[in-house]
């Protein structure tokens, strides 16, 4: 069974940085697509940022292009996410998944229906605001 814990997320100030973490058990997070998702108007949630397991491509929303990094500790079967340069409009939960095997970072992140797996954790609250 696929379960992710997600931390890290705080109040932070506009142009501060936060780095979430999301630790997976039940299964090995490098076998898989994995990504990062919030909610956005108009949608369910949007993917923010995704990460092949199988060649290590990302993806990630025009929205935060050169502001978030996506990387994997494979020892510790967890995912993070460096945000940096934070923004109000970042402002949200964000929740981390995965992906079926056969599916890829722009398939996964780039728009709906996101082709992910229907398990999610708690997710994690950023709050950017001065």
């Amino acid at each position: 069974q696929f379960k992710f814990v997600e931390s890290g997320g705080d109040l932070v100030q506009p142009g501060g940085s936060l780095r979430l973490s999301c630790v997976a058990s039940g299964f090995t997070l490098n076998y898989y697509v994995v990504g990062w998702f919030r909610p956005a108007p108009g949608k369910e949630r949007e993917g923010v940022s995704c990460l092949s397991g199988s060649d290590d491509s990302t993806y990630y929303a025009d929205s935060v292009k050169g502001r978030f990094s996506i990387s994997r500790d494979d020892a510790k079967n967890t995912v993070y996410l460096q945000m940096s340069s934070l923004k109000p409009e970042d402002t949200a939960v964000y929740y981390c998944t995965v992906g079926p095997p056969w599916t890829t970072v722009q398939g996964m992140c780039g728009r709906p229906p996101y082709e992910t797996y229907d398990y999610w954790g708690q997710g994690t609250p950023v709050t950017v605001s001065s």
